[in-house]
């Protein structure tokens, strides 16, 4: 049920009611994209507020922290200390009226407090609960839910950087942001069997079940094959070329994916006749014979700088690409149309963040509120909440 005093959301989830207990990155990722699609979000902070406050460097000019803003647009912040009589009731007001609860705490840990499942859904039997944590609710429950953790313990780590070298975590939160991105998912699904049933559910997902989803083919190659991947840097277990290949003046990413692509490359770079040796004929071979095949690419790229195989290269069909910086990066998105950045909030209260990542035909994205400043909206939030059910 969304505050009745203000003004509703545009977007396909707009008159929803998210009850945002969570924190760091998997939950907040998930509530930012439901709040940019219409959702009406409560963040709920403790009085510290939420961890990602204080994790800077990066800042922006006036000292805030850029991880914070990169996940919480689009919310109201309300800062509640649960072990406070009064701001219990509240918080427990929240998730009688909330459509969503998303909460990230370690599993059982809001069951002192009356907002556990089994609690919130029995004032409110249509509740869509969601759990975020590190390794579930069953033998894991009691392990801390860290995606560098997560990375370690999921086998990523072992398939990240040089054959020859140490593992290394990915460079972003990969299983936070997956975790987030299939909460999203579930909880759109749930709402559409409420829809349906008029009955809720209780949603449980963690980064470590991410993880085995995630990796796909890697974990696919150890339940369906018995075989143990291995760390290949830059190269792809089951296709070649699929990986940084030098040119004239650096590496450039050549992704000939199928034997028509790789015709097509041969042909452009003066190779015509590599697709004819029967070692390179197809993708097994090419594949199991890489080594052989990687030097004879590599003599032909050195003729041209890579920004000259960019284009000729595209324009030949072959996918293919740079190794930018995140600015550069940006740039190119922007180039091609994507508009990367936008503008949240309004007025003199807005912040720069990254487009919502899926462009709506009939209920585009909106970003009418920056970022929240800790309890920014609490006293609205407050006197709302302590209002009589209508």
């Amino acid at each position: 049920m969304s505050d009745p005093d203000r003004p509703g959301r545009p977007g396909p989830l707009a008159g929803l009611l998210v009850a945002d207990f969570s924190r760091v990155l998997a939950g907040p990722y998930c509530t930012m994209l439901l709040a940019d699609m219409g959702a009406d979000v409560i963040k709920v902070e403790s009085p510290g507020g939420d961890d990602t406050r204080s994790w800077m460097p990066p800042v922006t000019e006036d000292g805030v922290s850029t991880y914070f803003l990169a996940i919480n647009r689009n919310k109201r912040s309300v800062a509640l200390d649960l072990k406070d009589e009064h701001d219990l009731t509240l918080a427990k007001t929240l998730a009688r009226r909330a459509d969503v609860f998303v909460q990230n705490f370690k599993p059982g840990g809001l069951a002192r407090y009356g907002l556990d499942y089994d609690s919130v859904s029995a004032a409110n039997p249509g509740i869509i609960y969601a759990s975020i944590s590190g390794f579930g609710s069953g033998g894991g429950k009691d392990l801390p839910g860290y995606d560098l953790m997560v990375q370690a313990m999921s086998g990523l780590m072992s398939l990240t950087g040089s054959p020859d070298g140490p593992p290394y975590r990915a460079g972003i939160s990969a299983f936070d942001v997956i975790a987030g991105l299939h909460t999203t998912i579930a909880i759109l699904a749930a709402l559409n069997y409420r829809s349906a049933t008029g009955t809720g559910q209780h949603l449980d997902a963690s980064l470590m079940a991410s993880a085995m989803s995630g990796m796909v083919n890697q974990t696919s190659a150890y339940a369906a094959g018995g075989v143990v991947p291995f760390r290949m840097g830059n190269s792809h277990p089951s296709l070649f070329p699929y990986e940084p290949l030098p040119t004239g003046d650096g590496d450039l990413i050549v992704t000939a994916g199928n034997d028509a692509q790789f015709r097509k490359l041969c042909d452009v770079i003066g190779a015509p006749g590599l697709p004819d040796d029967p070692r390179f004929s197809s993708n097994p071979g090419r594949t199991a014979n890489r080594d052989k095949l990687r030097p004879l690419l590599a003599e032909k790229l050195a003729t041209r700088s890579a920004a000259e195989w960019f284009d000729l290269l595209i324009a030949a069909g072959v996918p293919c690409g740079p190794i930018n910086t995140v600015d550069k990066g940006i740039a190119f998105a922007q180039k091609i149309g994507l508009d990367p950045i936008i503008t949240a909030g309004t007025g003199d209260k807005t912040r720069p963040g990254m487009r919502h990542p899926v462009t709506f035909s009939a209920t585009p994205a909106s970003y009418p509120l920056a970022p929240p400043e800790l309890d920014e909206h609490g006293d609205e939030i407050r006197a709302w909440l302590a209002k009589e059910d209508s």
